[in-house]
Parts: C-alpha cells; structure tokens; sequence
C-alpha cells in the first residue's frame, strides 16, 4: 500500500488524473481489508498473501513409508496345530484407541499362541456409546483375512462358553517375554482370559510373526459393516472435489487434559475448559512456557488458520472437518477458510441425532482415509490410524502440525512473513523426509 501511494506522490504533478485515480483504487482497497472479519492472527494473515508460494502438497518428497515386504508377502510362520487357550481383548476409548487396543491385543495372541475370541468393546456413556465390535466392523471379513496369521472365533468350546475369562492385568506387560513369563501361565492355567495392553507396546520387539498379525490385523482385516460403509460413501460423495479432510482438535475435555493456558479466548470457551478441569490445573509462569514450547499444548481454529496460509493452502479449499463434539472458537478460523463441511450438515438431521460416537468417528475415519489431502492438528491414535491407513493405500497428502515448531517460533517473537517462512520450511522438512505419516511397525521407508 505504501509504495502505491509513494508512487502517486511521485507523479502527482505531472498526470494528477492519473493520481486521483489511483489514489481512489487504494482507498477502495483499504475498505475491503477493513471488511475483512479479523481474528488475532488477522495481521500475519494479510502479511501472507502476497509471498506465497506453491501449496506444500507441490514440494517433492524424498522418502514415503510403505507397507513392509515381510508383511505382504504372506504368512511366515505356519500357526501351531494346536491352541494354547483363549483370549479375549477388552478395549477402552473411543473407536481409534479401541482399535488401538485390538491391534495389541491381536498380536500378543499370536505370541502366546492362542486363539483370539471377538474382542469386547467397552460400553461408556461419555462417550454416547453403546455400540459393540460387530456393530462397527465386519466380523465375517476380520475372520477370513485373519486366516494364517492367527485363529478367530465368534464362539467358544462348549466346556468354556457359559465361563467369564480369567482377567490377567497387563499394565505394566510390553515387550515379548513380559507375556510369556507371566501371562501365558494364567492362559495355560484357565484356557480362557482377557487382557488389555498396556498403552506403549515394545512391538518392535516381538518375533515378526507376531508383528505379522498385528499389521493384518490393523490394516487388512478391519473393515467398516457394510452399513456403515455405505453411510460413509454417501457422506463422501456429498463432499465436493478436491477436498482437504482436517481433524481439528480443539475442544474442553482435551484443552483441559493438556494443562495449557491460551488468552483471547471467549468467555464461553473459558468457562466450558474450566468445567472440564477438575483438578487438572494448568501450568502457570515459567513451567507454562517450558510446557508450550514442547508442543504440548493443541494448536487453536484460529492458530491453525495462520499455519494452513503458511504452508499456501488456498483459502477456497474444500475442507471437510473431521471434529468432536463442542469444538470451541471456531468462527476465526470459518472468516479464513468458508468451504467447510461436517458430517452434522451434510448428513439428515434424523441420522445425525441418532448416531453413536463410535459411527461418528468412524464415519471420520472413513472420509478422511479417502480424502485427497489430510491434515491434522493434533497425534491422536485416529491420525495414526489415518495416515498408516493413507499409506497403505498409496495416499501420501498427509501431513501433522507441528505444535512444538509453531510454539517456539511466536515464542520468539517471530511474526508477519518471518514466522510464514519458519512455518514453511520446518513443515515441508517433515513433508519431504515423511516424518511421522505412519506407523513404523508394519511400515519400511523408502527412499524415492
């Protein structure tokens, strides 16, 4: 703006029509920016527009993960003849860390030789479920594809069936020997038990047939009911083309979890965090700093907006918003980008209001495995699940981000292009040497 006026300045007394003229465009161009509804990040926007390159999705990678070779290429080890006992896998959560559960689950059956019974899905009521495994997979295809990596059955021998399994605590249980010194006697001993896995398996530490079957298990074996996949084709196909699915995480349960303090927020938004506490209080002075700059704390609408516009993703793209119930401070980031799509406008009002949590994340989950692009604001065990899955398929638009970098450059007082440049380049490192775009468990990098 300041050299288009310096310019008029310049040729005011040799064309002053010319200099009204332009004058009057620059007048008309500061009321449309003032027209522009503003968020805190306002500023560093309109510093943006006019330096942007290319979207990231241009820059060309380096290395992709893809499934592993030992996994594909069929059954290394044959099954014993006979079974050890049975197991059954209690899973706890929401869908993604119920799967999560099951993925472990699967696998440390197969180390302990044992014959998987349908997994229990636990019923909560904070999470408006009611929904069991077979309410959201198809169990006829995990069965089938399971085959020759480890046993599954919907029933148990008659001399067990009318039995409730010895439950075996597993808390503490991660790597191999962990289960077979102190589970598989409880197994041997009451044939039937349940467990579930501790939350960090040591995986990369189990014999490859038994990371064999946690990968099946995983990535081949799950699939959505017939149902459920039809309800997730409708939604698809109502979403236009291309379309960025983004899983915004930014409501009062895990703003509240993450101990972080944010200011500007409204005072709806602070009440409802505050609500969600409990005696979970967030870190205050020097240990919030320390805290923030770890990339602890979830990244805002508002904050991930500026980030979007750093990496030069258009403001008209199709977003569909992969999100939880009670997203908070949305509105900043809906004035930035406004193509947005949810499952709760795109689907029957009478669908939604029926829905489960399990069918809603699944619905999620389905999309966003099949979007053109992903991206997520958060590491959760759906956007782990998500972008192993997008691997799988080939798709490799998938990107997390970064938290800590974004921390520690406003931390710094970069602002304006100088954090869009330090955006830019920490995230297309992750992009070209794919950082964190899937599981490396059942994944081998590659360089391209």
């Amino acid at each position: 703006m300041r050299r288009i006026i310096d310019r008029s300045m310049v040729f005011f007394s040799v064309k002053p029509l010319f200099t009204v003229l332009v004058i009057s465009l620059s007048l008309s161009l500061i009321l449309v920016l003032i027209s522009i509804p503003s968020t805190p990040f306002s500023s560093n926007l309109s510093a943006t527009t006019s330096s942007l390159q290319s979207e990231i999705w241009s820059v060309r990678r380096m290395f992709e993960w893809r499934p592993c070779k030992w996994w594909l290429e069929g059954h290394l080890t044959a099954l014993p003849a006979e079974t050890n006992g049975y197991i059954r896998v209690d899973c706890y959560g929401g869908l993604n860390q119920m799967r999560r559960d099951l993925c472990d689950g699967v696998g440390i059956a197969r180390l302990l030789n044992a014959t998987l019974v349908l997994p229990k899905f636990e019923v909560a009521a904070y999470w408006n479920e009611s929904s069991g495994f077979a309410d959201v997979f198809d169990v006829d295809y995990f069965i089938q594809h399971m085959k020759g990596f480890i046993n599954v059955v919907k029933d148990l021998p008659a001399e067990l069936e009318s039995k409730e399994p010895f439950h075996v605590d597993c808390s503490k249980r991660k790597g191999h020997f962990d289960y077979i010194e102190s589970v598989l006697p409880s197994l041997l001993e009451h044939h039937y038990i349940s467990f579930t896995p501790a939350m960090s398996q040591r995986r990369d530490r189990y014999p490859l047939y038994g990371k064999a079957a946690l990968c099946q298990a995983c990535y081949k074996a799950l699939r959505l009911t017939r149902a459920l996949e039809k309800k997730g084709s409708e939604l698809l196909d109502a979403i236009p083309k291309p379309f960025m699915a983004l899983h915004l995480r930014f409501e009062p349960d895990m703003v509240a979890y993450s101990q972080c303090q944010y200011s500007g927020l409204s005072s709806a938004s602070m009440k409802a965090i505050e609500a969600a506490q409990g005696d979970r209080k967030p870190w205050t002075g020097e240990a919030a700093r320390l805290w923030r700059n770890r990339g602890k704390c979830p990244l805002t609408p508002n904050e991930t907006a500026l980030v979007l516009r750093s990496l030069a993703i258009p403001r008209n793209t199709n977003i569909y918003l992969a999100a939880g119930d009670g997203l908070m401070e949305i509105e900043g980031f809906k004035s930035m980008y406004t193509n947005i799509y949810t499952k709760s406008v795109l689907l029957s009002g009478e669908d939604f209001t029926n829905m489960h949590g399990n069918t809603k994340a699944a619905l999620d989950y389905y999309v966003s495995i099949n979007s053109d692009s992903y991206v997520a604001t958060y590491f959760g065990n759906m956007d782990k699940m998500v972008a192993a899955m997008r691997a799988y398929k080939g798709l490799y638009k998938t990107l997390f981000l970064n938290r800590r970098a974004f921390a520690e450059f406003t931390s710094q007082g970069l602002e304006g292009k100088e954090l869009v440049k330090a955006l830019w380049k920490s995230h297309t490192d992750d992009f070209v040497l794919g950082r964190g775009s899937a599981l490396p468990d059942c994944f081998c990098e590659f360089k391209l």
